[in-house]
C-alpha cells in the first residue's frame, strides 16, 4: 500500500493480516448450520481439530481472543476469587478491567513479563482471614509486552506442578501460543496438557479474520457456551468465519517460521535478537521514534513510553523488512 509516494511497511501487529485468495475461496465454500444449536459442520468440524491439537477433549469459537480468555478465567476463578498473573498481561492491561467487570475477579500481579515458579511460589495466597485463595494463574505465551518471549517448556512444567501441589488452576492465554510452538518445537499437545483452559487466536500470525478457540474439558466447555451467549458472542452461521481458521490451520501454521527468520533479520539491524516474530527496542521517545518511521514509509507500535515494537507477519515481505530495518536502524 502506499500513500503520498511512500510505501508503507505495517508492523504494529500481525493481527493485520489479511486472508489470503486460498482462504478466502475456503470461506466462499463453507458448508454452514446455526451454530447456537450446535449444527454448524465447519464450527464443529473446527472445534473437534483445535481441541485435538491441544490434546483436550472440546473446543468452543468465540469471536475474539478477548472473548476468549474472559470466558476461561470465569471457568477458573469464582466470583470473589483471585487470579495472579504478571503485570505485563494481556487480561489485566488490555482488555478494558474484563475480568473485574463480568466476572467479578480480583487480580494480583507478579514482577512484569515471563513468570517463574519461584515468583509465583511467593504470591499464592491461601484462605485466611480477610483474603480470598488464588484460585489460578495466568501465563502468556508468547508474552506481548516483553517481545514475544516464549516460556520454556521447563518454567510451564514447574509452573504446573505448584499449581496441582497447590490446588490452583492453570490457564493460558495462548494468542501466539502457534508461535510459541514453531520457534520452540514444543508439540502443541503438549503444551495443552500443562493448562486446565486456553484461549488461542486464529486472527493473528495464522492469518485468519476473525475468531479464537477456548480448549479445556466438556464440562467446562458446556459453561462456555453459556458465557459466550451471555457475553453476546454466540453467532449463527458462523462456519463462514470458521473456515478461515481452518484454511488458516491446515496451510499457513508451519510458514510461521518465515516470519521468525524476518523478525531476526529485522533485529540484527536494530540490535535484538527476537525469539519469535516480535522486535522490541527501546529508544528515549517510544512517540516520536514511531512518528519518524511513519514519515519514512513504516508504522510500528507502541507499546510503553519507551518502548516501540515491530511485529512480523504474513503480508510483509522480504522487500518490506529490507526497508523497515533500513529505516528502524537509522533512527536510532
Amino acid at each position: 500500500m502506499t500513500t503520498l509516494g511512500i510505501v508503507l511497511v505495517d508492523l504494529r501487529s500481525d493481527t493485520l493480516t489479511r486472508p489470503t485468495p486460498g482462504m478466502r475461496a475456503a470461506m466462499a465454500a463453507a458448508e454452514v448450520g446455526d451454530d447456537v444449536y450446535g449444527e454448524d459442520p465447519t464450527v464443529n468440524a473446527l472445534e473437534e481439530l483445535v481441541a485435538g491439537l491441544f490434546g483436550h477433549e472440546a473446543g468452543v469459537f468465540v469471536p475474539s481472543g478477548t472473548m476468549g480468555n474472559q470466558i476461561c478465567l470465569r471457568l477458573v476463578v469464582p466470583p470473589a476469587g483471585e487470579l495472579l498473573c504478571d503485570a505485563d498481561a494481556h487480561v489485566v492491561t488490555y482488555e478494558h478491567g474484563g475480568a473485574a467487570q463480568h466476572g467479578g475477579i480480583q487480580s494480583r500481579t507478579v514482577g512484569g513479563g515471563l513468570l517463574t515458579a519461584a515468583a509465583v511460589a511467593d504470591q499464592l495466597r491461601p484462605e485466611g482471614w480477610g483474603t480470598v485463595p488464588t484460585a489460578a494463574v495466568s501465563v502468556e505465551q508468547t508474552h506481548n509486552r516483553s517481545g514475544g518471549l516464549v516460556h520454556s517448556l521447563a518454567v510451564l512444567e514447574q509452573l504446573r506442578e505448584l499449581t496441582t501441589r497447590n490446588g490452583v488452576l492453570l490457564h493460558c492465554d495462548g494468542a501466539r501460543i502457534w508461535n510459541a510452538h514453531i520457534a520452540s518445537g514444543v508439540p502443541l499437545a503438549t503444551y495443552g496438557g500443562l493448562f486446565d483452559s486456553l484461549s488461542v487466536c486464529l486472527s493473528k500470525g495464522l492469518g485468519a479474520p476473525v475468531g479464537s478457540v477456548v480448549v479445556t474439558t466438556q464440562e467446562r466447555a458446556a459453561e462456555a457456551r453459556t458465557l459466550r451467549k451471555r457475553l453476546g458472542g454466540g453467532m449463527r452461521q458462523a462456519g463462514i468465519l470458521a473456515a478461515g481458521g481452518l484454511y488458516a490451520l491446515q496451510h499457513q501454521l508451519d510458514r510461521l517460521a518465515e516470519d521468525h527468520a524476518r523478525a531476526a533479520q529485522l533485529g540484527a539491524e536494530v540490535g535484538v535478537t527476537p525469539e519469535t516474530n516480535i522486535v522490541s527496542v527501546t529508544v528515549p521517545d517510544a512517540r516520536a521514534y514511531a512518528a519518524a518511521a511513519r514519515e519514512q514509509g513504516v508504522l510500528i507500535g507502541v507499546v510503553g513510553p519507551t518502548k516501540a515494537r515491530a511485529v512480523v507477519h504474513l503480508d510483509v515481505d522480504d522487500a518490506g523488512i529490507e526497508h523497515a530495518a533500513k529505516v528502524m536502524a537509522s533512527l536510532l
